[in-house]
């Protein structure tokens, strides 16, 4: 009898885990490597967030919370909701997670049965089908295209429901293309979900601060209020608020579903850490500046990028609209041989010469569903950015 549970054969590692693992240690070997894999902003906590959990801890607000949350957090949640994005959530249809991933996890692990199919576009964040896979469900991917901007267009979403269909995992902005959806995009999506009952809709809404170029965040029962009932819109304080290693996620939706996911966590972990739960208060009740800020840095850094990666021979690179993450085709060096001699036939043919040749590590799109293309994010300096892409450049100068 097999000591291990079955439904780990379902499952692969995390791909950008792994890439970044990879990356330290080359650099723990003395390698000089730009790692370009994790999707975690280099800004620092602001220092209102960081003194209100040191505030908290001298008050003594260090025993266990309700699973869901303590209410002052639920509450700005609810809050945040209203205000942002019009939202109309009570505290008690909002739970409070381990990051964002617990509260994905939890869910799907609510309501996903064996046989259930969950729709996933691609490319998408790699835990999506790996969780989906753990409790049994059918993954139905559908594939996106570079010249729509890796955007899922109504029919192909129409043409994916079925019977058996459960869920549609939604993110926007994207993690990894930085795709994101207008308001007129995300009606065409509704209109048709609408019509099906049987589908609710799971958001991953990490990214919704993270825009440019004026665009406007919507997310989609905010563009149709009817999907109201059938919505688990999820969110979280670690992009915007460089907040990642504070391990906050949140989400709100329909009691019945948020009652099911408190259960689970009650037997999993139960409530989150009472610190970082304090410092989440004020991330969404103090002062928002610094998000614009960030935004117009990140927008620099992205503007850079696309610019170099499409100086690269082979390369073709399009301008995502959030997120801080590049999603460039790397077709045209299929089939050439690198630098090492190896004839690179994947993307992660690619990936694995480019880190071995120039020390530049970036994860290949074959994880996310959609190849032959690479992930870059470009959350960390200029400076590193504009080397990496020449080492990129020179790269594919040296493929023939």
């Amino acid at each position: 009898m097999a000591f291990l549970a079955d439904a780990l054969s379902r499952m692969k590692p995390s791909a950008t885990i792994a890439v970044a693992q990879k990356a330290r240690e080359l650099q723990a070997k003395g390698r000089n490597v730009i790692s370009l894999g994790a999707g975690e902003p280099d800004f620092d906590t602001p220092d209102n967030i960081k003194q209100a959990a040191i505030d908290a801890i001298n008050r003594g607000e260090t025993k266990y919370t309700p699973v869901s949350g303590i209410p002052a957090l639920r509450e700005a949640i609810a809050r945040k909701f209203k205000r942002e994005n019009d939202l109309d959530y009570d505290a008690s249809q909002v739970i409070v997670g381990t990051g964002g991933k617990q509260i994905l996890f939890n869910a799907l692990m609510a309501t996903v049965n064996p046989g259930d199919e969950v729709i996933i576009p691609a490319p998408y964040w790699v835990s999506y089908p790996e969780m989906v896979a753990l409790f049994g469900g059918t993954n139905v991917f559908v594939s996106t295209k570079q010249e729509n901007n890796f955007k899922l267009t109504a029919a192909d979403l129409e043409a994916a429901i079925t019977p058996k269909t459960k869920w549609l995992i939604f993110n926007s902005p994207s993690n990894p293309s930085g795709a994101a959806y207008s308001h007129d995009e995300l009606k065409a999506l509704t209109d048709v979900l609408v019509k099906y009952p049987n589908v609710w809709i799971l958001t991953d809404d990490m990214y919704e601060h993270l825009t440019f170029d004026d665009f406007k965040f919507a997310t989609p029962v905010q563009v149709e209020p009817r999907l109201y009932d059938r919505t688990l819109t999820m969110n979280g304080v670690s992009k915007a608020y460089a907040m990642t290693g504070w391990r906050i996620g949140y989400a709100a939706g329909p009691k019945e579903l948020i009652k099911a996911m408190d259960a689970i966590q009650s037997q999993q972990t139960s409530g989150t850490s009472s610190i970082s739960q304090w410092a989440a208060v004020e991330a969404l009740n103090g002062p928002q500046d610094f998000i614009e800020k960030n935004k117009k840095i990140f927008q620099g850094r992205r503007d850079l990028v696309v610019s170099m990666l499409n100086q690269a021979s082979g390369i073709s690179c399009p301008v995502p609209e959030g997120a801080f993450y590049v999603y460039p085709s790397c077709a045209g060096l299929i089939g050439k041989t690198a630098p090492s001699g190896k004839v690179m036939e994947t993307d992660e043919d690619f990936v694995t010469e480019l880190l071995e040749s120039e020390g530049v590590a970036v994860v290949h799109g074959s994880a996310f569903g959609l190849g032959p293309n690479f992930r870059i994010s470009y959350a960390t300096s200029e400076t590193l950015l504009e080397e990496a892409c020449m080492r990129i450049q020179r790269f594919c100068a040296a493929c023939k």
